[in-house]
């Protein structure tokens, strides 16, 4: 028998479906705060693969500190540009030298940056357009100490807590893949869609209401017609996803604020060119949300090193076990993880993990408890796991 502090309670509340008023809210892949998070990860990702090639280890770093400056740019129907380019700072730690082994850290670094916004944002030119400085210091004695890395299990660097809930709402479904959608099908499909694409979601009873905010691409866009039917299909299609989570009433307005006079377009797609700064982990928790009816971490979890910062860990594992426990136990209408970590302490035995559950009727709640706890139990013994699917870019952190 675990001896971990395994705590799992019947939670009596009333479930989000059953609130009268649901907000959620996405970051979409171009949002300057989504930019800095999906840049902060693929250095760490970078780091993390040059240390395991050179010394078979991952070595302690946090690159979760990225900031995002904004430009200024003169988008116009049919062309515009950028007139001074977005900076971009990346700062945090790194080990630059172990045993002998040196390691370029910066020179990683500034490379996976370019090489992510190059993937994300496809009007971006990265050397044109944006300003790439790199200021990662070395890491606390302390810290790479407690990392002991050459441990079969690693011990906790920090003093944190995951958080995550299961399922997710028709709401939350609706904002995710909305976005999701849209990049992945329509983007391909009109060019004039931006990357930075912002869904705010809010449920009053059975009326779901999404307000979009989406940075139209302003050379693939002739006029005001032409940019108001780029509006209509984008408003269509979202439509069209959301009526695959729910047969409630669904409304959606896009650039709500826009008049004749004044519309948003931008030159690269990313509003970062002309006014809105970003910085790591002011976006979306490890789900992909902003749900404020919901606990969550306010943790950066980007860009946090994947073998012992339970800031990053312990909020991916609660995603984990959470969706385990409502996929896999009968009587589950809800579930709630709550993991804390103690620093210097295995991270395979958190101070304590918590599962709170509404079921779905108050009958046999001992075998509900026990199943949960089981599960728990197991992805704690095998944390290790949710680091290597990290390393591989297999889980995503925003």
């Amino acid at each position: 028998m675990s001896m971990r502090n395994i705590n799992v309670e019947m939670l009596r509340t009333t479930p989000v479906e059953g609130q009268k008023i649901e907000i959620v809210e996405r970051k979409g892949l171009g949002h300057p705060d989504s930019l800095c998070d999906g840049i902060a990860e693929a250095i760490s990702a970078a780091l993390s693969r040059e240390y395991k090639k050179k010394c078979g280890v991952v070595l302690h770093h946090n690159t979760d500190k990225t900031l995002i400056v904004a430009g200024s740019s003169a988008p116009r129907f049919g062309g515009g540009e950028v007139i001074s380019p977005i900076y971009m700072l990346v700062a945090g730690r790194a080990i630059k030298e172990y045993e002998g082994i040196d390691f370029a850290t910066d020179t990683i670094a500034i490379r996976a940056a370019k090489h992510y916004l190059r993937q994300a944002v496809r009007n971006l030119d990265v050397e044109a357009h944006v300003i790439v400085d790199c200021k990662l210091g070395k890491g606390s004695a302390d810290l790479i100490e407690v990392c002991r890395l050459k441990e079969e299990v690693p011990y906790a660097n920090d003093t944190s807590f995951g958080v995550a809930h299961a399922p997710l709402s028709e709401t939350e479904k609706i904002v995710l893949n909305a976005e999701r959608r849209v990049m992945r099908e329509l983007r391909h499909k009109e060019k004039a869609i931006g990357e930075d694409m912002k869904v705010m979601g809010v449920r009053n009873g059975d009326r779901i209401n999404l307000t979009v905010a989406d940075a139209i691409v302003s050379k693939y866009v002739d006029d005001y017609d032409h940019y108001a039917a780029v509006k209509r299909q984008l408003t269509e299609f979202i439509k069209s996803v959301a009526h695959e989570f729910t047969e409630r009433e669904v409304s959606v307005a896009v650039n709500a604020a826009d008049t004749p006079q004044s519309v948003y377009i931008t030159v690269t797609g990313t509003s970062a060119e002309m006014g809105d700064d970003g910085c790591a982990g002011r976006g979306n928790r490890c789900n992909g949300l902003i749900t404020p009816n919901r606990p969550i971490s306010m943790e950066a979890a980007s860009g946090k090193n994947p073998i012992n910062h339970t800031g990053k860990l312990y909020n991916l594992l609660a995603n984990r076990i959470a969706n385990e426990i409502f996929e896999r136990v009968v009587g589950v209408e809800e579930v709630y993880v709550k993991i804390l970590s103690q620093i210097g302490r295995r991270i395979d035995e958190p101070k304590v993990a918590s599962a709170q559950i509404i079921p779905t009727s108050d009958t046999n709640f001992n075998t509900i408890e026990n199943a949960a706890r089981k599960i728990i139990d197991e992805n704690l013994a095998e944390v290790g796991k949710i680091s290597e699917m990290v390393i591989e870019g297999k889980l995503s952190t925003f």
